[in-house]
């Protein structure tokens, strides 16, 4: 069965930190394109950072120098670490898998930055 699972979301103050990530299953995880999208109430959903197969990072430019993706191709997993993060960094944040036509994407998991 092929499935994303988000985990992590939750509650921090205004200058926290926390760590997503997305475990992945039932496709070859390590040839597909993995990132982190979020979408706030009344915004369209927006990537946050992205990772290729072999390693290579982008990210938007809202979270550069806060915000790092990584994969761990052996456990098949993905994770946006996020430091300073703001009352605006609030929203869903999505794991998404994309290789050609194929998109998939997991629940998601809310992030919620207020004091």
């Amino acid at each position: 069965q092929v499935q994303l699972v988000e985990s992590g979301g939750g509650l921090v103050q205004p200058g926290g930190s926390l760590r997503l990530s997305c475990a992945a299953s039932g496709f070859i995880f390590s040839i597909y394109f993995m990132g982190w999208y979020r979408q706030a109430p009344g915004k369209q959903r927006e990537l946050v950072a992205a990772i290729s197969s072999g390693g290579s990072t982008n990210s938007a430019d809202s979270v550069k120098g806060r915000f790092t993706i990584s994969r761990d191709n052996a456990k098949n997993t993905v994770s946006l670490q996020m430091n300073s993060l703001k009352p605006e960094d609030t929203a869903v944040y999505y794991c998404n898998a994309r290789l050609g036509p194929v998109s998939l994407w997991g629940q998601g998991t809310q992030v919620t930055v207020s004091s």
